[in-house]
């Protein structure tokens, strides 16, 4: 869930100067402060995933890493700013980003492999405007986690299921491949991650 917290607009800025050590998750989305109310199954499947993702980063010895928590800036904007639930960085590349060692904050697609974003009743956001500034950003692989089915018919299909979509950046667009059921995921940074969409959507139950 999210929660609107004031009707005051604040800047990028301001936000960061007020955001609060050690506890909570907030998001800035067109200067208006959100607070972040993620359910347990939520970040159960979230977690899930990192782990995942960190066995293949282990084992194949890539130089990414998984941040417990950073902001993500999109392009030619001072008042947005979001916290992915499960973010992948080249490593090498954080020495290019400007605010990463003050705000943790990356302003570059380059420095991030990949987003998951796991859906919660503002599905909206995740379909639509992180979306369009993830892709944006250059950001090669964006991951959509539906795992209770309730983003829109548009989205999902008709009648509304559980569905991975994970879009990959082809010529500057995004494209989708989706995923349910028995079907095995398929990602373009970890290649050889072996999980049926459905072992992922358990994890949520």
């Amino acid at each position: 869930m999210i929660a609107q917290l004031t009707n005051q607009l604040m800047t990028l800025d301001e936000f960061l100067d007020w955001y609060p050590d050690g506890y909570g998750r907030y998001e800035l989305h067109t200067g208006v402060l959100f607070e972040m109310q993620p359910t347990g199954t939520h970040e159960q499947v979230a977690g899930f995933l990192g782990v995942k993702f960190g066995v293949q980063i282990e084992r194949f010895d890539l130089p990414y890493i998984i941040p417990r928590q950073a902001f993500i800036q999109p392009i030619n904007t001072d008042k947005t700013c979001y916290i992915p639930d499960v973010v992948v960085f080249d490593y090498d590349a954080l020495n290019d980003e400007p605010l990463w060692k003050k705000r943790s904050i990356i302003t570059q697609g380059k420095t991030v492999k990949l987003i998951v974003e796991v859906v919660s009743t503002n599905w909206q956001d995740d379909y639509a405007n992180k979306l369009v500034d993830y892709e944006k950003l250059a950001i090669p692989e964006y991951w959509i986690v539906d795992y209770l089915g309730l983003g829109g018919k548009r989205h999902i299909g008709n009648p509304k299921q559980p569905t991975i979509s994970i879009y990959q950046l082809i010529d500057n667009e995004y494209q989708v491949q989706q995923f349910r059921g028995e079907e095995m995921i398929i990602s373009s940074v970890f290649p050889e991650l072996k999980i049926p969409a459905n072992q992922i959507f358990n994890v949520g139950k």
